[in-house]
């Protein structure tokens, strides 16, 4: 072959690609299955029951072979469940921000969305999924105080904190905790309190003469 000759076009290589493509999207596909059965498993038990490996595959309509293709235990299931609803309140509270324009604002709209999933219909699938989470092993649950806690980072640095970063940290553990608290005894926020804790956290956070 001369060195100006066309290479012929790989297509093998491409074939494989175009199967391993295929093969993702329907892999995708059956994760997504069996988060929403095991989602849907455990707002319907509530905390009177965990749901078995067999009860989320026949939800699915899925079988044996395609849960462990995805999740070596259902302890990894129940993990990538709390790391999606983790996703999906990030950006919830992230759309909510967004809304705001000064940093006091945004940092508002922040506790409140978090402390809203202690209320309504939201609460009773909010504590049932924490309830199942507990049973996973602490190294395998997904740190959701540093998921939603980075959206603060910004926020506090505009307000004037010397330590962005520890102060988001802080506020986002001392909300989620309050919201735990809110699922465990069965109600959420009294009136006055979510701004008595805005206010608060902005206190702690800026510097004195910074509102």
């Amino acid at each position: 072959m001369s060195q100006n000759a066309i290479p012929a076009p790989d297509v093998a290589g491409r074939i494989a690609a175009q199967t391993l493509a295929k093969r993702g999207a329907d892999y995708a596909s059956e994760v997504r299955r069996l988060l929403d059965a095991a989602l849907e498993l455990i707002r319907s038990n509530g905390t009177s029951a965990r749901p078995r490996v067999a009860d989320i595959v026949a939800a699915a309509g899925l079988s044996n072979d395609a849960f462990y293709r995805h999740f070596p235990s259902k302890d990894a299931l129940v993990a990538a469940l709390v790391e999606d609803g983790t996703e999906r309140l990030a950006s919830y509270l992230a759309h909510q921000m967004g809304k705001e324009v000064e940093p006091a604002g945004q940092i508002r709209r922040w506790m409140e969305g978090v402390l809203s999933q202690a209320e309504g219909d939201i609460a009773a699938t909010t504590l049932a999924v924490l309830w199942n989470g507990s049973g996973v092993a602490a190294g395998s649950r997904p740190d959701a105080a540093s998921a939603v806690g980075a959206l603060l980072v910004e926020p506090l640095r505009r307000l004037g904190s010397a330590h962005p970063r520890l102060d988001a940290s802080l506020v986002a553990h001392a909300a989620l905790g309050k919201m735990s608290e809110y699922l465990a005894t069965g109600g959420g926020p009294a009136p006055g309190e979510v701004e008595h804790m805005v206010e608060l956290f902005l206190r702690g956070a800026a510097p004195p003469g910074v509102s």
